[in-house]
């Protein structure tokens, strides 16, 4: 019996053939870019959501690939697919400290993070981070620019961030929006549907938001002062 986990697997396995994105992949196929986002594989209200037949197909048809090819990929192993084995590989891995570095104005731009709000692209600076990171690949910093963080983090302080970490109430958190929105917040309340997050300046107003706005959210594990 097939699972949601292993369609949705078999389609990035598939990009990751043509070296494309999930995003990539659909506009090669002629879908919305957006149609296999890791967003959009769960409704607004929790539910699985599958790729229909006609995307399958269209996709095929795009790259070439046969149906008993794509069910090859359906049953490949769980280990680590292509692109989390290179990733392993780049400057991006942890390695005795140093992680990328970017500034929050530049967060906002497009290239620098992959669908799932890891560091992809050029243009990432390095800090040494002061302690052993985590053998979790994609770590990285954000560097704080101006004053809307203030008094928690001052323009400057460098932000230490996980991507892909389960975040809970009261947690801080980056948030960057389909938009190109990123801010840094703590998280308050979360449903099925939206999240609510309070602003770190008591000036600016807290935030609540749809999950369909959000692009990802990152809990934030450490920060200089």
């Amino acid at each position: 019996m097939l699972s949601h986990n292993q369609i949705w697997e078999a389609l990035d396995r598939l990009a990751e053939r043509h070296e494309l994105t999930p995003s990539g992949l659909a506009r090669r196929a002629g879908l919305d870019p957006t149609s296999f986002n890791k967003s959009k594989r769960l409704s607004a209200d929790g539910r699985l959501r599958w790729p229909s037949t006609e995307s399958i197909a269209k996709v095929l048809d795009a790259t070439g690939a046969s149906m008993e090819q794509f069910l090859a990929f359906m049953r490949a192993d769980t280990g680590p697919s292509e692109q989390q084995a290179r990733q392993q590989e780049n400057a991006f891995q942890p390695q005795g400290g140093p992680i990328p570095l970017l500034g929050f104005a530049q967060a906002g731009a497009g290239g620098f993070f992959d669908d799932g709000g890891f560091p992809a692209g050029q243009g990432w600076d390095v800090v040494e981070f002061p302690a052993a990171p985590s053998q979790k690949s994609g770590v990285y910093a954000l560097e704080v620019q101006g004053e809307s963080m203030m008094p928690l983090y001052r323009d400057g302080d460098v932000l230490i961030v996980e991507p892909g970490a389960q975040v809970r109430r009261n947690d801080r958190v980056v948030v960057r929006t389909n938009e190109g929105e990123v801010m840094a917040k703590v998280l308050l309340r979360q449903s099925p549907r939206s999240i609510e997050l309070m602003s770190l300046n008591p000036e600016h107003p807290n935030r609540t938001l749809e999950l369909s706005d959000i692009d990802w959210i990152a809990r934030i594990i450490w920060a200089s002062q």
